[in-house]
């Protein structure tokens, strides 16, 4: 599949497709309503195509890379449903004890572009985990419109709790120093927003593109946030001007970004949305923030 950006589609059908990939509208009303901007040989159901996840592209860090070492783990969630999986990954070579990062998926299950994160994460020299939500309905399915089905048909007050509990697992793990902080996309960001509502102790958060806490909330917050934003997403950043507010009231420590002309979903790589400078921005942005407040 040709790699294709952000800029080959009409602004109004990549609005469709965050309606889409986020449950407003379905597949049939996509390419419905997406037909009108078909083009040549870009059909509706050809956009759709070129739009979803192609994880071939997700791979910065090889799985069998020698500088880390990857497992799959399970883990306790009792106020959740019980006991869930998760990917594991460290540097190969560390000796002592790392702070740790928990990496949170999108509304999609742990697909291979967040375990690649984790991956990233680790050469950083952190133990990252990542939780995978869709373990109750047996693990990400390897196919994103499954995924998002399966994902629908959780119990979301289980699901939070699910992912909530990946810190305090993480905490207690032998090869942490007990310093975590937490990133997320999405989906992810919103839970990375709870588990710094939850988790006093959390030593950073960096939600990318996230719902935001509602005020009352946001006044538990003791970890410092880096806060990602996409400068063409106004379904998210609806959310920011009280979050904002909240946020300075409350003296809560902050650093927000938003990055102009690029979409919700920027810096996954396995899809056009992906802005390859932004992603880049952004991310070193977070690798500083977690030098600076986890492994300081």
């Amino acid at each position: 599949m040709d790699r294709k950006t952000a800029a080959d589609f009409p602004p109004d059908v990549l609005k469709l497709f965050d309606g889409y990939v986020h449950g407003s509208i379905g597949r049939r009303e996509f390419l419905d309503r997406a037909a009108k901007y078909a083009v040549g040989g870009l059909t509706a159901t050809a956009m759709l195509e070129s739009l979803r996840p192609n994880y071939a592209w997700a791979e910065q860090v090889p799985k069998n890379d020698t500088r880390i070492h990857a497992e799959y783990v399970t883990y306790s969630t009792p106020q959740g449903s019980g006991t869930m999986r998760g990917y594991i990954v460290r540097p190969a070579a560390a000796s002592g004890k790392l702070p740790g990062v928990v990496v949170i998926h999108e509304n999609r299950g742990l697909n291979p572009y967040i375990e690649d994160v984790a991956r990233r994460l680790a050469v950083e020299r952190y133990v990252a985990f990542a939780p995978d939500a869709l373990t109750p309905v047996g693990g990400y399915p390897g196919d994103d419109e499954k995924a998002a089905q399966l994902f629908a048909s959780l119990d979301s007050a289980k699901r939070t709790e699910d992912l909530l509990a990946a810190v305090p697992f993480l905490r207690s793990r032998a090869e942490s120093n007990g310093a975590v902080g937490a990133v997320g996309f999405c989906f992810g960001g919103g839970v990375v927003n709870q588990m710094a509502v939850r988790f006093p102790e959390l030593a950073a958060a960096v939600p990318f593109y996230g719902p935001q806490p509602n005020a009352a909330d946001t006044a538990k917050i003791k970890a410092p946030l880096l806060i990602h934003y996409a400068g063409e997403d106004a379904r998210i950043n609806a959310g920011w001007p009280a979050w904002e507010q909240a946020l300075k009231q409350n003296g809560v420590r902050y650093r927000e970004y938003t990055y102009p002309g690029v979409q919700h979903g920027f810096h996954n790589d396995t899809t056009p949305r992906y802005d390859d400078a932004a992603a880049k921005l952004a991310w070193s942005r977070t690798l500083a923030f977690f030098k600076e407040n986890v492994t300081g």
